[in-house]
């Protein structure tokens, strides 16, 4: 197919990033705009051309996409990825994959039933100071990997967003499930290894349902190690920087001074930030989708490695809770790492 038409389910703010990034990227085109708000449906759908619905199901019989694009709170992405590919439709379904690893098991299958194509939307894979970084790995830059550490804020006030962010019902738990998820998913991606056990340790406020703090030790299976910290606004400054030390050289990371990689006592700026990193890599994103719904590549992030993510983060919750490590294979028995069979 020469364009692939898209339904975006969920216009929220993720799903607005998703429609502005349609615009710029000739492979797309939204044909279809769900959400339960018809408002939201409506104006997101007005700035595409697109029809609105505030029904999945009847979004998916009109005909109107090829694939779609998961924008929804958590806990309800399973139901609509399901339904979607036994509609024959592909699907990119945002992060985190689900809030259970048996959801994103019950998303693969029933993707890989259908013959359709399942991508999960863990951004960071096109964000382009990452993406810098990633290059300078695979080069061979720092040489292998050896530790990872990633600090990173965000507002998990009461009121700071949506109130089904604060209900692990719908959410899976709090700035753990939602922000932590993008740190420990390029601690996988960039470490390239597969986690054994978690220890954790997380703050959960009075009067809050959910954590808004978080300190994560991720044992991977090779024995390298990597260390998440994730805090909420009340510890200032405001950040998100990652370091990765490898046996010649280390790279730091941030979204606000760009790649830096660290030899032999000298830096190199590896790629500066600007402002319009984020809505070009959601366009990329949305490229790269398309290109595998065509079949010319794989998956950018597949739904492995997005039920790894969940794993680890599950993991992280089970240790708090025993005071002490878990392995990942308690949350995905017989499955070491994450891995589906």
């Amino acid at each position: 197919m020469s364009q692939v038409r898209l339904g975006l389910i969920g216009a929220g703010s993720v799903g607005v990033l998703h429609a502005e990034a349609a615009l710029r990227t000739p492979s797309v085109r939204v044909t279809a705009v769900c959400d339960s708000d018809p408002r939201l449906a409506r104006r997101v759908a007005a700035r595409c051309g697109a029809q609105a619905f505030t029904d999945h199901r009847a979004l998916l019989d009109t005909g109107l996409v090829d694939a779609v694009v998961v924008n929804t709170p958590h806990a309800l992405h399973t139901d609509i990825v399901c339904d979607a590919a036994d509609s024959g439709r592909h699907v990119l379904v945002e992060k985190p994959m689900a809030t259970q690893v048996a959801d994103c098991e019950r998303m693969i299958k029933a993707c890989a039933d259908a013959g359709v194509r399942l991508v999960v939307g863990h951004i960071q894979h096109f964000l382009p100071e990452k993406v810098a970084a990633a290059r300078a790995i695979e080069a061979g830059e720092i040489g292998a990997p050896l530790l990872f550490t990633d600090s990173r804020s965000s507002d998990y006030r009461t009121g700071s967003r949506p109130a089904w962010f604060f209900d692990p019902r719908i959410a899976g738990g709090g700035v753990l499930m939602n922000i932590g998820a993008h740190s420990v998913d390029r601690a996988l991606w960039l470490m390239g290894g597969q986690a054994r056990q978690v220890a954790a340790n997380l703050v959960v406020p009075p009067g809050s349902a959910v954590e808004t703090d978080a300190l994560v030790r991720l044992d991977l299976a090779d024995g390298r190690t990597a260390h998440i910290e994730v805090t909420s606004t009340g510890t200032p400054p405001a950040h998100d920087r990652f370091r990765i030390v490898g046996e010649r050289g280390a790279l730091v990371v941030s979204p606000h001074s760009g790649a830096v990689l660290h030899v032999d006592g000298e830096a190199r700026v590896l790629y500066e930030p600007t402002p319009d990193d984020i809505p070009a890599a959601f366009a990329a994103q949305l490229a790269a989708f398309a290109s595998c719904v065509a079949g010319q590549s794989e998956p950018a992030v597949d739904g492995f490695h997005g039920l790894h993510v969940v794993a680890v983060v599950l993991s992280a919750y089970a240790a708090a809770k025993a005071g002490g490590p878990v392995p990942v294979s308690q949350v995905l028995p017989g499955r070491p790492g994450g891995r589906a069979a």
